[in-house]
């Protein structure tokens, strides 16, 4: 403790922190700021130079579109998600360019770090402090196949959250996930599980479109939680039942990956104007 601080009075210092405001938890920030947006609308940063529409992309090309889409969604994405492998690709410089597009998005938006981390104890920790202390993402997504000690580590700032894989969007996800345990298929046990947890009012579920039939049946064991639902698109998720389902009795955000970065011929007005289209569906089925 520096002379400066050790000088300061005791009940000065008890009075700061009583006086402090309290910490919100992710899930009233992620509420509160859908409330302010109007927008349930995630956009999905996986940003790859096979999908632009040139001979060739370089890094800066990836660069220059990752920004585009950022202010061409301006005020229409409540959230963003970068993708961390997009970014890891790349190396070093890829790190860099995840760096700057953190930069780009600043507080205009909340932010998910797409890593899917799924370790446990020191390693979980490391990874916690990468996502949120370096990079500064609000919230991160998260494997649960190690249990609890894969999700604890993340869930111990309540302003910071985390999403973990439930019911996800990909074709083989019930080659595990539909599999039974004492009557309960794994995916229900890991909704009930992470209900279980939010001790911190911070976690979600990661909860697919392309399962939309399965949302309502989840929302049922996980009442409260928010879902972050993938999958539409040009995944072909069914966005109204996905929509309804998500947001009775909690609330959802909509990721909307490759529809709308890659929208069009890709310029600023046809990805600005396939974000507005899936906002107002969204704001039309509330």
């Amino acid at each position: 403790m520096s002379e400066k601080t050790s000088a300061i009075p005791a009940f000065w210092l008890a009075v700061t922190e009583v006086n402090s405001p309290p910490v919100k938890s992710f899930n009233a920030r992620l509420s509160e700021h859908i409330s302010a947006t109007g927008s349930h609308l995630c956009v999905g940063l996986d940003i790859n130079p096979e999908a632009l529409q040139m001979n060739y992309s370089t890094l800066d090309d990836l660069k220059a579109h990752t920004r585009k889409v950022i202010e061409a969604t301006a005020g229409l994405a409540a959230v963003y998600k970068p993708n961390l492998a997009f970014f890891e690709r790349w190396g070093s410089a890829g790190i860099e360019w995840l760096e700057e597009t953190m930069e780009w998005i600043g507080d205009s938006a909340l932010t998910i770090g797409d890593a899917k981390r799924g370790d446990i104890g020191n390693t979980a920790r490391q990874y916690a402090a990468s996502l949120f202390e370096y990079f500064g993402f609000d919230a991160v997504t998260v494997n649960p196949y190690m249990g609890r000690d894969a999700i604890e580590p993340f869930t111990q700032a309540s302003e910071k959250g985390v999403f973990v894989l439930c019911r996800t969007s990909n074709a083989s996800a019930g080659d595990i996930q539909d599999n039974e345990i004492n009557g309960e298929r794994i995916f229900e046990s890991v909704a009930r599980l992470v209900s279980k947890l939010n001790s911190n009012d911070n976690l979600g579920l990661v909860v697919g479109g392309t399962s939309a039939a399965e949302i309502a049946g989840i929302r049922e064991l996980a009442p409260g939680l928010p879902f972050l639902i993938p999958g539409i698109g040009a995944q072909g998720g069914d966005l109204e039942t996905s929509f309804r389902s998500g947001n009775t009795n909690g609330i959802a955000v909509i990721n909307v990956s490759r529809s709308i970065i890659f929208a069009g011929n890709q310029g600023f007005k046809d990805i600005r104007a396939e974000a507005q289209r899936y906002v107002e569906i969204m704001q039309d089925l509330k």
